[in-house]
């Protein structure tokens, strides 16, 4: 009887959401080298070692992955820098605590960016709009105008201001192929030396813009 019982057990089945999870990060590095349009669900099938009728179970379509592969970027994103507590913080301190927060973040996750990138030449920001844009610039839009009221910081459209310190804080690592060109072969743009000193130098140039 005790044979016939684990005959009839079936054997485990994998975890939906460390599948998922897997498909995701898979789906994130594909389109991070080559966009929507390029990402083919055959090559991320292989990267994560599921099946590409598994990919289409979890998410109908490669277009549905890719709004996922957007969500969750945004949601971690939000989620972290909704840990700073910058409403917290005097201005300056707010803003100089958001942009080494992208600084480090951008030179750690270098797919997060070139994703980003692609999303806007190949899609014109279409998914990036439909994602919760607002929770990704809202912390450093306060903490701007809270520093132009007090008059700790220039005025200036804070729009402008967000969009061209974010710019400085993750070109860098999205033109790293390009500029590693300037510095003597076989310098790692990514390296921990590298990066401390481009976020120190750039956070320094950042907080200098737009004190008044």
């Amino acid at each position: 009887m005790e044979k016939i019982a684990k005959i009839g057990v079936k054997a485990p089945t994998r975890d939906a959401e460390a599948t998922r999870n897997s498909i995701l990060d898979a789906a994130e590095q594909e389109f991070a080298k080559v966009g929507l349009w390029g990402a083919r669900t055959e090559s991320i099938a292989a990267r994560t070692g599921v099946t590409k009728a598994m990919i289409h179970y979890y998410f109908e379509n490669k277009e549905n992955l890719y709004r996922a592969v957007m969500e969750r970027l945004i949601t971690r994103r939000t989620a972290e820098l909704n840990s700073l507590h910058v409403t917290d913080l005097p201005p300056g301190e707010a803003v100089a605590a958001i942009l080494r927060n992208i600084l480090d973040h951008a030179s750690e996750n270098p797919n997060v960016v070139s994703l980003l990138v692609l999303e806007a030449l190949q899609n014109e920001g279409r998914y990036y709009c439909e994602t919760s844009l607002g929770s990704l610039y809202g912390p450093l839009l306060e903490s701007l105008k809270r520093g132009m009221d007090s008059g700790e910081f220039s005025p200036a459209d804070p729009l402008h201001v967000a969009a061209n310190l974010v710019g400085m804080c993750v070109f860098y690592t999205v033109s790293r192929d390009n500029l590693k060109n300037l510095w003597p072969e076989g310098t790692d743009l990514l390296s921990a030396e590298m990066r401390e000193e481009h976020c120190s130098i750039t956070l320094k140039m950042c907080m200098a813009a737009i004190k008044r």
